[in-house]
């Protein structure tokens, strides 16, 4: 996988923690720095730390389905980004207006946004992917990108959250074809 394949996809998978820094930008008055590198790195970390575990799982498992590998990235690509896309059409809008930004609060978003990262991350083991670059550089865009979300959210509003979402879906999907693609020879 190339530096832009990695770019692409690190950004579709911030976009999940992004959408939620932009309502926890929603529930302060006034955003702090505080605020923004607390998201993060709540954020960042997990962005990191979920396709790390999947990787290490999926090396485990890489020998048994070798042949299949390629279809197993498209579909859990595929399957993530659809989830993403139908979540940004959801009604909800920003569920939770929590404006704390404890260990209680951060840890369950961090989880939340960063399962799809974990699928990911198998999905790295599966394409045979450098993995501690590819972890330094998710979690650091998911960083950046989270910490504006933060101040975006507090500057604009929630108009953006299910736009971030529909992104960051129609990316991961386009990711999956691409590998599927490349894989069975369609495109170099």
């Amino acid at each position: 996988m190339g530096l832009g394949a990695l770019f692409i996809t690190a950004v579709g998978l911030s976009m999940d923690a992004c959408a939620v820094a932009i309502c926890k930008g929603l529930s302060v008055r006034a955003v702090k720095p505080k605020h923004m590198l607390i998201t993060g790195l709540w954020f960042g970390g997990f962005q990191a730390l979920m396709p790390l575990i999947g990787y290490l799982l999926g090396i485990n498992f890489a020998d048994l389905i070798e042949r299949f590998d390629h279809w197993i990235a498209f579909i859990l690509l595929a399957f993530i980004g659809a989830n993403m896309i139908r979540e940004s059409f959801s009604c909800a809008d920003c569920e939770e207006h929590n404006d704390r930004f404890d260990a209680k609060t951060m840890f369950p978003l961090a989880i939340a946004t960063s399962i799809d990262a974990l699928a990911v991350g198998v999905s790295f083991a599966f394409l045979k992917v450098d993995i501690v670059p590819a972890v330094v550089f998710i979690g650091t865009i998911t960083f950046a990108l989270s910490a504006l979300g933060v101040k975006l959210g507090n500057v604009f509003g929630a108009r953006y959250k299910s736009k971030a979402e529909l992104a960051g879906g129609i990316i991961l999907i386009l990711m999956g074809t691409k590998i599927l693609l490349e894989h069975l020879g369609v495109i170099g």
